[in-house]
């Protein structure tokens, strides 16, 4: 059975007992859970809420992990045990065929203007992989369940693995404050080890990250960034739009960055020496002495209409170079790794291992 949850307030030499309040919790934690989905114990990116099924019913909330595997996110309400859990099952054969256009319109729908890949990048730092969907997992929210709905959810997970189970919420109030608390049918340990052919699914989309490594798209423009500044005065940037500067704020001081010009190639490889600033505001080291960026001899351009507005600005982030080459020497080869985005996890290590031999440099 589930944990048992108690809350006692401690005064003096005194404890005393806050007694749970059911009323309205469930209705309430729907709401909860999409404004933080990390309650549900793992970052989250909400992608729907009462999405509807190709079968009927509504799917009460779905999301993404940073694996890009789907969850399925149920809430009991006052369904029966037979039903709530069949229920989340049929949800979840359902959301197991839905494709990558299938989730982007999910998510158009629930984010109207806003691209999948921006909201994911945004929520975790890093890319939304290729392959989305490649293994799902199934959550029943409640504030309690009956014991046949504990046989079914257990015989489900540890016979069969399939990777579902039940997260208890109890409220609590005392002295006008709330407070939620938690805990989980399975443990989460168990889990792990139960699913573990879910988590390969999840694992083969894509390569670990050593921790350090960073691909950043230098968007050269004809009237304005420019390679020949970024390499000379030690930056990176983007901006225009906030979608080309959310993610060049994610670089770590320290990490290795490796700076591609999209259809040019590798033209860099250096360390992250400062946090991202406004161009309009970032300082550089130039010779040993602090300069505005802006009153450097520049050959780019680095205004935007609008880039009063943080979103539109130009951000740049310093970079000590520990190779840098002109575009004529960019290194470029078939596979490769290129993406969209300004600055994402480098988790190729084919790319790494090429571009630092090319470089002459230690992998």
């Amino acid at each position: 059975m589930a944990v048992e949850m108690g809350l006692w307030r401690a005064e003096g030499g005194q404890l005393s007992r806050i007694v749970p309040v059911s009323i309205g919790l469930e209705s309430q934690l729907e709401g909860y859970i999409e404004s933080d989905p990390s309650v549900l114990g793992e970052p989250l990116l909400v992608i729907g809420r009462q999405v509807p099924t190709a079968h009927g019913g509504f799917v009460d909330l779905l999301a993404l992990d940073e694996t890009a595997s789907l969850h399925v996110i149920e809430l009991k309400r006052d369904k029966t045990p037979r039903d709530v859990a069949a229920q989340t099952l049929d949800y979840g054969s359902w959301a197991a065929t839905l494709g990558r256009s299938d989730i982007d319109n999910i998510f158009a729908t629930y984010r109207p203007g806003l691209a999948l890949e921006e909201a994911f990048a945004d929520r975790f730092g890093d890319t939304l992989p290729e392959e989305v969907n490649t293994a799902q997992e199934f959550t029943i929210v409640a504030a309690s369940v009956d014991n046949a709905t504990e046989r079914i959810v257990r015989f489900l997970n540890e016979d069969f693995d399939v990777p579902i189970n039940v997260v208890f919420f109890r409220h609590f109030q005392d002295n006008g404050s709330s407070y939620l608390a938690r805990s989980w049918l399975v443990d989460q340990s168990e889990q792990a080890k139960s699913s573990i052919s879910a988590i390969s699914r999840k694992n083969k989309t894509r390569e670990p990250w050593n921790g350090s490594d960073w691909y950043v798209s230098f968007g050269e423009e004809p009237t304005g960034r420019q390679w020949v500044d970024g390499m000379k005065y030690g930056f990176v940037s983007g901006g225009g739009g906030k979608r080309y500067s959310q993610t060049l704020k994610n670089l770590p001081i320290g990490a290795r960055v490796f700076a591609y010009i999209p259809k040019i190639g590798y033209v860099g490889v250096g360390t992250v020496a400062g946090e991202a600033q406004r161009y309009d505001q970032s300082t550089l080291l130039v010779n040993g002495a602090d300069r505005q960026l802006h009153e450097l001899d520049l050959s780019g351009n680095y205004r935007h209409e609008g880039d009063e507005n943080d979103d539109n600005a130009e951000w740049v982030v310093p970079v000590e170079w520990i190779r840098a080459v002109p575009q004529a020497q960019a290194v470029r080869k078939t596979g490769l790794f290129a993406n969209q985005n300004t600055a994402t996890r480098l988790r190729n290590q084919f790319t790494i291992e090429h571009v630092t031999a090319a470089f002459g440099l230690d992998g």
